[in-house]
Formats: C-alpha cells, structure tokens, sequence
C-alpha cells in the first residue's frame, strides 16, 4: 500500500516536471517557464482525469452486486491518486503565479510581488478548489480506504468516472488563458464541457441513488430515508461545489454564445445595407 502512495508522489510531480522541461527545451517550442507550468500543470490533470476515468470503468463493469463486490484497483487507485490532491494545490499556485504574469492580462497591474502575498491571494480566489482537495485527501480518502470495508466498490468505480468532464476543463482554461475565446475550438470545447460536467458531476449523484434503489428494490424518492444519514451528508457535501461550478459553467456557456451572436448582428446589418 505504502509503495502505491509513494508511486503516486513520484508519478504526478515527476510527469508536471518532465512535462515543463520538455516544453521549455524542446526547440520547435521553447515555452517560458511561465507558458510551460500553466500547460503541464492542464496536461498533468488530464492524464489524470483518464486514468481515473478508466479504472472507474473498469470498476463498475466488473460490479455485479453493486454492493458486495471488490474490485482490487478500487483501493490501488485511491493509494496513487491521493498524492496527486496535494501536489494539484502546488500546481495550482504556480499556475496562479504566472498567470499574473502573462503579458496583457487583465490582473497583470494587481500581481503581488511577493510569495506569501501570492499565496494570501490565491488562498482567497481558490478557496472552494482547494477546500476541495484537502477534504479529499483528509476525509475521502480515509474513507474509501479503510472506512467502506470493501463494500460498494461500484459506487466508487462510478465516482472515478466523474472526471470524464476534467479534460475538456483544462482545455477551456488553457485557450481561455491563450484569448482564443473566439476560436471555433473554444465553442466546441465550451459546449462538450458543458455536457460532461452536467452529466459526470451533477447528475452522477441522483444515479447512485438510483442504482441503490434498483439494487434493493426501493423507490427512487425512498432512498434518501433508506440510506444511513452521513451517506446522504457526504453525497450532499460532495454535490454542492459541483452545481457551484456548474452554474459557473452556464454562465460563461451563455456569455461565449449569446455574445458571440450578438457580435454577428452588426455585420449581418452591413451585408443587408450593402
């Protein structure tokens, strides 16, 4: 087990470096350090995002009694992960660090000029982001390790599947930081996170609801008072920064299309005049 972790706290600080340094060296490229971290710090959370993507696959496929049965990368995979929640809150300050600093950004005149006032900072605007990986590394993962006692490795597989969504995450943030939000990519990119966050994020949790009640053959508004009582608070608490994010999501969605149409209306006046 301890080996796992230790393979995990080399993989994912290990690939982000590698990644950096290839980006920098590389001589068709030859990224700034800044350019290099932002993007190794997305690549690095979308290999991560189909790995966990696929065990959870693997998982819940091999689940016939969704309660009952074990599956041996369920526990394997929490092992390795669990290194990744801490360094993505290191990965994530750099990224906040440097993108202070990238030419023409409009926080470029407000960047702190020291560490522990970049920190402060970053802390404040990250707060439910990093709340998010701490309660993950200090709550779920003692949970789902030692806690659930090899019961509902299935509803675990599908909570891997949750980070389906995290690729097409990574890359709106990267052409977003790039000002490449009138490309057709964008809106494709934009569109395809819209769908899978709702679908793996928002709507994962009233399916494992589902899937318990058809398992014990209870109606689905029943299941609420059939489950034990900290079950419904961690799914609770686990939902609500996902519809927080996903609101977000809307309203960037509704300003990318509605603005985009607006910004057609002009010229399609002109073509009409002409």
């Amino acid at each position: 087990m301890l080996t796992i972790l230790a393979a995990g706290s080399v993989f994912f600080p290990g690939l982000f470096l590698l990644s950096k340094q290839c980006l920098r060296s590389i001589p068709a490229l030859r990224w700034s350090e800044g350019d290099a971290v932002i993007v190794s710090a997305r690549l690095v959370s979308s290999i991560q995002a189909v790995m966990a993507s696929s065990a959870g696959y693997i998982i819940a496929s091999s689940c016939e009694d969704i309660l009952e049965d074990q599956h041996w990368l369920t526990s394997s995979y929490i092992m390795f992960a669990v290194p990744y929640f801490v360094y993505d809150i290191y990965a994530m300050f750099m990224c906040y660090w440097y993108k202070l600093r990238v030419k023409g950004h409009e926080e470029a005149s407000a960047a702190p000029q020291h560490m522990s006032t970049a920190l402060t900072s970053y802390l404040r605007r990250e707060f439910l982001m990093v709340l998010h990986h701490v309660v993950m590394v200090t709550a779920c993962f003692p949970v789902s390790v030692f806690w659930r006692q090899g019961k509902g490795d299935y509803f675990q597989g599908v909570l891997f599947m949750a980070e389906l969504s995290t690729p097409s995450v990574c890359l709106g943030k990267i052409l977003i930081q790039y000002k490449q939000q009138h490309t057709l990519l964008h809106k494709v990119n934009g569109a395809l996170m819209l769908i899978t966050f709702f679908i793996c994020r928002v709507l994962l949790f009233p399916y494992l609801y589902y899937a318990y009640g058809r398992y014990a053959s209870i109606p689905f508004h029943m299941v609420p008072l059939s489950v034990p009582w900290h079950c419904n608070l961690g799914a609770a608490l686990l939902m609500a920064p996902q519809l927080y994010w996903f609101s977000l999501i809307c309203r960037g969605a509704l300003r990318l299309f509605t603005g985009s149409s607006r910004s057609q209306r002009p010229v399609c006046r002109k073509q009409v005049e002409c």
